[in-house]
């Protein structure tokens, strides 16, 4: 991780703020910080925050903001995001029914990693996992944290339609697909939840860049009864904040 983030050009509408040369959770979660500060500003000519694993993209409109006064605006944010306590861990608690046809290639994470269907739940929910970014269709997480020893390949031949809301491995990774979409993923479960709403104008993702997510299994007839109440909306998904130090400060 950089000491000091490198600010770098991307056409003329488009300012990165990189935060690491790798994938590290300390400088995405600073790379977090940053946005939020710069969100509560409500700079005039910014269009949108686009954060990856390991930077910030800020679009503006030149014609309003210019890089310069962007950049001074950039680095007086990053001093004020250093000197934040923590951050608050935001957990979205993610119900599963594992298994079965909701989870087709349950067989073959167990095939290639030796546990059985039980020890596979368990040791998916038993950690909570960080999103570092939302990407590939409009929603889709991806998560850090799964237990390594669940990584399995990903299917030789992807599919050419996956349910939205089917919960996969694909190597170290695991997620949710968002939306009904091609993928190769090896498929162990699937939530009830809808992860995107193109309705909800202001918050169209369930999930944002910087949640932590936590998988909890549940029955088929629990699926089915939060199916029937996210499609009537009446279902509120659980949410918890946890407040704590450590990894989660965000000074530098």
């Amino acid at each position: 991780m950089y000491d000091v983030p490198k600010l770098l050009g991307s056409g003329d509408s488009c300012l990165v703020v990189e935060f690491s040369p790798a994938i590290e959770m300390e400088a995405n979660i600073r790379l977090q910080c940053l946005r939020r500060v710069l969100a509560d500003r409500k700079i005039r000519g910014v269009r949108e925050f686009v954060p990856t694993y390991r930077s910030l993209s800020i679009h503006y409109d030149p014609l309003r903001l210019s890089r310069e006064k962007l950049e001074g605006i950039v680095s007086t944010s990053l001093e004020q995001s250093r000197e934040s306590a923590e951050v608050p861990k935001r957990v979205l608690v993610m119900p599963v029914v594992y298994g079965g046809e909701y989870g087709p290639d349950m067989a073959n994470v167990s095939s290639h990693t030796g546990f059985d269907e039980d020890g596979i739940i368990r040791r998916h929910t038993s950690v909570d996992y960080y999103c570092y970014m939302l990407g590939f269709t409009p929603g889709f997480s991806y998560l850090g944290g799964l237990d390594e020893a669940l990584a399995t390949p990903r299917l030789s031949k992807p599919r050419t339609l996956i349910p939205a809301g089917s919960v996969g491995i694909a190597g170290k990774q695991t997620g949710a697909y968002s939306i009904d979409s091609p993928g190769g993923w090896q498929l162990i479960g699937r939530t009830p939840l809808r992860l995107f709403d193109p309705n909800d104008e202001e918050n169209p993702t369930l999930i944002d860049a910087g949640d932590w997510i936590r998988f909890k299994s549940v029955t088929e007839t629990e699926y089915r009864d939060i199916e029937r109440d996210v499609s009537a909306g009446k279902y509120r998904p659980e949410r918890f904040v946890e407040r704590n130090g450590g990894d989660m400060a965000c000074r530098s």
